[in-house]
């Protein structure tokens, strides 16, 4: 496809002015966001706190709403990283620190590493940052028993989507990494204040066990849907990857991001971030214009789409196949020709 090298008079790509329309933020639509996103959950926060007194069943009843609720906030949150979201960039990074607190993540340092994740999906001598592990067939043949047997309890979706929450929403956001800037590990230190703060006051008032019957069924759940569909969006079967020197941004979006085509209640929890190739193209639209963006515009229509159970089946798939271009199942891995590793084999063992 190779949109990067189409380009206008000025020698801008020729998307970039046909969706800049679209990257305008709207007061008013993100307002009508906040109204249906973070106000409902904080509404059923407190509903199912009241409702303990009547019958935990009906407090757990309500927790697939609140996840939803809490998962359109995530959207919220995502966008202001993006700057998309509000017209100001200050009001941007206060409402992004704000809805940070309540999904437990540092808006500065997720924003710098999903930044990172934009720059470089799709580019397999650039993985790692903020994207889902990935090894490609060679890499897995050649590796020790103990990483290919690590790498196979992360990608067994009970690992991934059961504990996974767990790991991205309480343990991930808190840990400073080696050689992090000191603004971002200042924030991640204050957000880490600030998180216990707020989960002490909740106990404080409402006490552990009721804490734990009210947030976590909705946060796990949240949780659960978030990695799942981060998974999806850049984990199916003719997904695009590239070396750098082949890689295309465009390409990358376009082929690499999937268009999760879900039912109109689901796109609606999930703040249209189904809509991925639009988001990866421009991260400058706000989720609200994703839509209209892909309707209005030829170059989103030749996209992989991905209904809701394809996207279940996405899970079978584990690694890159860098000669069939695609992604495999297990079962497909072991057709590998072994020649094809052995070379890697070698390097791993003399490293």
């Amino acid at each position: 496809m190779n949109e990067d090298h189409q380009r206008d008079g000025r020698g801008r790509p020729i998307w970039r002015d046909s969706l800049a329309p679209y990257a305008q933020p709207s007061l008013r639509k993100s307002l009508i966001d906040l109204m249906t996103s973070v106000l409902p959950y904080a509404a059923l926060f407190v509903a199912m706190y009241l409702l303990l007194d009547v019958s935990v069943l009906l407090t757990l009843a309500l927790a697939p709403l609140a996840a939803g609720f809490l998962l359109r906030t995530y959207i919220v949150f995502h966008d202001c990283a993006h700057g998309s979201f509000l017209p100001s960039k200050r009001a941007n990074g206060l409402l992004g620190t704000a809805t940070g607190l309540l999904v437990y993540s540092d808006f500065r340092s997720w924003r710098h590493s999903h930044a990172m994740h934009h720059a470089s999906a799709g580019d397999l001598d650039r993985r790692g940052d903020g994207d889902v592990p990935t090894f490609t067939v060679a890499e897995y043949h050649a590796m020790p028993w103990q990483q290919r047997l690590g790498y196979r309890l992360f990608r067994n979706p009970l690992v991934m989507f059961g504990l996974g929450p767990i790991w991205a929403l309480v343990v991930q956001p808190r840990i400073i990494k080696k050689g992090m800037r000191p603004r971002l590990r200042r924030s991640i230190m204050w957000t880490n204040v600030g998180v216990a703060l707020m989960v002490g006051a909740m106990i404080w008032v409402m006490g552990w066990q009721a804490y734990l019957l009210v947030q976590w069924p909705a946060a796990f759940m949240a949780g659960m849907a978030g990695v799942w569909l981060f998974y999806v969006q850049h984990q199916f079967e003719d997904v695009y990857w590239e070396n750098t020197d082949s890689w295309s941004y465009a390409d990358a979006a376009l082929q690499g991001s999937s268009y999760l085509k879900l039912p109109k209640v689901l796109q609606f929890f999930t703040g249209n971030i189904g809509l991925h190739h639009v988001h990866h193209l421009s991260a400058r639209i706000p989720n609200y214009n994703l839509q209209r963006a892909h309707d209005e515009n030829p170059i989103f229509h030749d996209v992989p789409q991905l209904g809701f159970w394809d996207g279940v089946r996405a899970a079978r798939l584990k690694l890159y196949d860098e000669d069939r271009g695609r992604l495999v199942t297990w079962a497909e891995a072991k057709q590998h020709p072994a020649d094809v590793t052995a070379g890697l084999r070698a390097q791993v063992a003399d490293a």
